[in-house]
Parts: C-alpha cells; sequence; structure tokens
C-alpha cells in the first residue's frame, strides 16, 4: 500500500478536505450535516465541515457529507445543495488546484461554472471569473484532514485506474507470497495461514474498480499448503458495505455501512467460499467477517448473520471450523459465548495489540511485557470455556509503541505474547507474515532472531 501514496500524491477515495473561503475567511459547510443547502458561515471546522472525496479521475470528484449525501446542483440550477444519495453528474465537480499553491482551489461544477460563496448563507454554481485573488468568492482554501488515513485495495485500484491495476494488482500476487513462503513457514515450525480475503472475490469479472485475479492467489495458496502440509483459515477480511470503515474493509470513504440488508449478499460469498474449498483437505475454517465494530454492527444484526453463515458452510462441511470474529468497539468480549456454545465447531476471533491507544504509548518495554502476562492473559481467560466455543488470537504482533527498545526486549515481549496466546484451544495467528517494509513482519521476526517458534 506504500505506492499508493508515492505515486498518487493528490487525493485518493476516502480523503477528508474541508475549503475555506479566501474571501468570507469562513469555511463551507454542509448545513444540519447534510440534507439542505451549503452555506459558509463557520469561523472553525469540524464534522459538517468535512467533505470525504469519492474519486472519478485524478481532478473530478464527488463530495460526500457527514450525513451521507452527495454535495451537487439543485434541478441542475446554479443551487448548490448536500440532498442526494447517490452520485451523479450533478453531484460532479472538478477541482482545480493553483499551480504556485495546490492548496488554492477553485470546484468547476456540471454546468461548467465555478462554486462561489456569495455570502456566509450563499453558495452557487455561477461564477464565470478565472482569477485566484483572495477577493475572489470562487477560491478556496483546501485542507486535507485525514492524509493518508484509508489505504486500502479501493484506493489503490481506483487510483491507478482500469488501465493500470490489473498489471499493477497481478505483479502483486505474482511475487508476494509463493511456494518459498510456504516452504518458510513449513520449514519454522508454522502450521496454518490466515488469509484475508474481499467479497468481490466471488465476483468474475468482480464490481469497478476491483479488478480479478484474488481467487487464483487462494487458490495458489490452497495448492502450496497442500504441499507443505500446512491448513488454511480463510478469512473473510472486506465486507460489502464496510463493517468497520477502516482501509482493509473494502470502504471507499469511511464510513461503516453494512447492515441487515447486506446480510445475503454477504452469506453468498460465505457459500462461494465453502463450497469451493470444503472438500480441500488444507481447509481448516472459513472466518465469517473480520472485526465488525461497535455500536454501529448491533449484536442481534452480527448473531442473525452468523447464523446464515454458519448454515452455508454446513451445506457443504461438518469439518471445518466457522470463525466468528468479536466485535470491536468496547463491546463484552463474552458476547458470544452462549450464541458459540450451541454450534459445533466454531472458535470466537479476539485481536491483541498494544498499539493504537495511548495507553500503551506511555509505556516501557516491562509494562508492555507484563501487561501481556497479566492483563492479555486474564482477557484470555475471561472468554475461555470449559464446555464453551474454542478461543482464536486471530491477530497480535511484535510490534509497539516502545521507543529505542532493545533487541532482548522484543524477543521477551514476543516470547511473552507466544506463551500467553499460546493457550487458546484454535491457537493463534500473527500479523502479519510479511509487510511492505517488513519490519516486524512474522517473516522478518523470525530471520533476525526476534522470535523462536
Amino acid at each position: 500500500m506504500q505506492l499508493l501514496y508515492f505515486i498518487f500524491p493528490y487525493y485518493q477515495d476516502g480523503t477528508q478536505v474541508r475549503f475555506f473561503s479566501t474571501t468570507l475567511q469562513k469555511y463551507l459547510c454542509s448545513e444540519n450535516g447534510g440534507g439542505t443547502i451549503l452555506v459558509a458561515n463557520r469561523p472553525s471546522a469540524s464534522d459538517w465541515e468535512t467533505f470525504r472525496l469519492w474519486r472519478i479521475n485524478e481532478t473530478y470528484f464527488n463530495f460526500r457529507v457527514f450525513n451521507k449525501q452527495f454535495v451537487g446542483l439543485e434541478d441542475q440550477g446554479n443551487e448548490v445543495t448536500a440532498v442526494s444519495d447517490t452520485a451523479g453528474n450533478p453531484e460532479t465537480f472538478q477541482i482545480i488546484r493553483k499551480n504556485d499553491d495546490q492548496s488554492i482551489v477553485r470546484l468547476q461544477a456540471s454546468n461548467g461554472l465555478f462554486l462561489q460563496a456569495i455570502s456566509e448563507t450563499l453558495v452557487t454554481a455561477d461564477y464565470v471569473g478565472s482569477g485566484w485573488d483572495d477577493g475572489d468568492p470562487s477560491v478556496f482554501k483546501m485542507t486535507i484532514v485525514n492524509p493518508n488515513a484509508i489505504r486500502g485495495e479501493y484506493q489503490l485500484t481506483n487510483g491507478y485506474g482500469p488501465d493500470r491495476a490489473p498489471q499493477v494488482l497481478q505483479d502483486h500476487w505474482n511475487s508476494y507470497i509463493t511456494d518459498e513462503d510456504f516452504r518458510f513457514m513449513s520449514a519454522n515450525g508454522l502450521n496454518a495461514v490466515r488469509i484475508p480475503v474481499g467479497w468481490w472475490i466471488a465476483c468474475d469479472p468482480p464490481p469497478k474498480p476491483f479488478v480479478s485475479g484474488s481467487l487464483k492467489a487462494l487458490d495458489n495458496a490452497f495448492t502450496w499448503a497442500q504441499e507443505y502440509g500446512m491448513k488454511v483459515i480463510v478469512d473473510l477480511h472486506a465486507i460489502q458495505g464496510s463493517q468497520n470503515g477502516n482501509g482493509h474493509s473494502g470502504t471507499r470513504d469511511g464510513y461503516q455501512e453494512w447492515g441487515d440488508s447486506d446480510i445475503q449478499d454477504t452469506v453468498a460469498v460465505i457459500d462461494f467460499l465453502a463450497e469451493r474449498y470444503a472438500n480441500n483437505t488444507s481447509l481448516a475454517a472459513i472466518e465469517l467477517m473480520n472485526e465488525p465494530m461497535a455500536p454501529g454492527i448491533s449484536l442481534d444484526t452480527l448473531k442473525k448473520y452468523y447464523q446464515a453463515g454458519y448454515d452455508a458452510v454446513r451445506k457443504y462441511t461438518q469439518n471445518a471450523y466457522v470463525i466468528l470474529s468479536n466485535r470491536l468497539g468496547n463491546a463484552d468480549a463474552k458476547e458470544l459465548l452462549s450464541f458459540a456454545s450451541n454450534l459445533h465447531c466454531v472458535a470466537i476471533d479476539v485481536h491483541y495489540y498494544n498499539l493504537f491507544s495511548d495507553s500503551f504509548s506511555n509505556m516501557n518495554a516491562q509494562q508492555n511485557i507484563d501487561f501481556i502476562h497479566n492483563q492479555r492473559s486474564s482477557d484470555l481467560g475471561t472468554v475461555t470455556t470449559a464446555n464453551g466455543p474454542s478461543i482464536f488470537v486471530g491477530e497480535w504482533t511484535g510490534e509497539w509503541e516502545v521507543n529505542e527498545a532493545s533487541m532482548q526486549d522484543y524477543q521477551n515481549f514476543a516470547k511473552a505474547q507466544i506463551e500467553v496466546y499460546g493457550r487458546a484451544q484454535f491457537g493463534w495467528a500473527y500479523w502479519a507474515y510479511k509487510c511492505a517494509a517488513n519490519y516486524w513482519s512474522l517473516k522478518w521476526m523470525i530471520e533476525n532472531d526476534y522470535i523462536k517458534l
């Protein structure tokens, strides 16, 4: 994903931007967060003054507002509103940047005219001038709120475009994970791999901007797993509609939108995967969803989906495990135990990172190690029951927030996690075997003696 940043320094899908009128010295705002007009009356900016980009090409975009409507022209006139739930030509704008200062922009609407802030309560798309003076009502200073915040496959494929994306992804699949990697893993004591896939793997061809090829890559992984006596966990990592708003969920703009209406389509993907691999001796499990986020996904909705997904797998195999991921977002870690106890060959996936929280940034090396032995051990014990589902620590890593840690510190940190997470009945999986820079990947950690299995 690092390539995306360097090759495309401008704006990708999901980039959040704000527009500051150089004339009025106020921010553009979707009044009430959307559903009505645009105004230019905010001296400071927060959610209502933030617009999420949907990229069409390098200069043309749609702007999505807080309540998920799109900025556009009302009835093809010159009134600018944010009322449409879909994006078409009236909701398309060209961002024209000033040559000597790329943060200074003008926004050309689909009628060929420029958006202008005439007053704090009147924003129209009818300006015909071409200047860049601060007094020009069509000139705005654009700031990026979340540079590089979303780096997912949607951003990569739509960023490269339909002419380049297929080859870029195919080159990646041909070289990133190969037969040699499975030989290395097997030789170093690893007996299974957890492979994340996107919902579009079941589509041939997949909907744009996604490209074909991921299914062949997964087939190759099964072939190599069989060759080296390893098992495969197929993890539905990216869900149509996005289960958590993160880049790895396949989201376009960071909104979490998966819900009841998406269950049928998501189960169809599980059905496709189960039918394809049920008779493959290397199939260990199918994970129905990675990291659903609470409260955006309710427990009732998740259980409804998990039951349907479980039933889809059981149509083809009684032996493969079905993995249910716990919700993130301060959900009760035990909330799935009772539900899962009524199912056969089921594991609950929990993810443990000493990252992504300010509480870890102030810990030294020994405090992090103690946290694993004490808190993580307690966390794991809380969800482990004698007659309940197996527990799977589906993600952990040897990286942390400690600065200037020694090699011995890293070794002790990894050793503590292997010791604690090794108690999970279904085992553990490390994120990730390989990374863009390889540092702290499992392969790099093994090769450099940071981890001993």
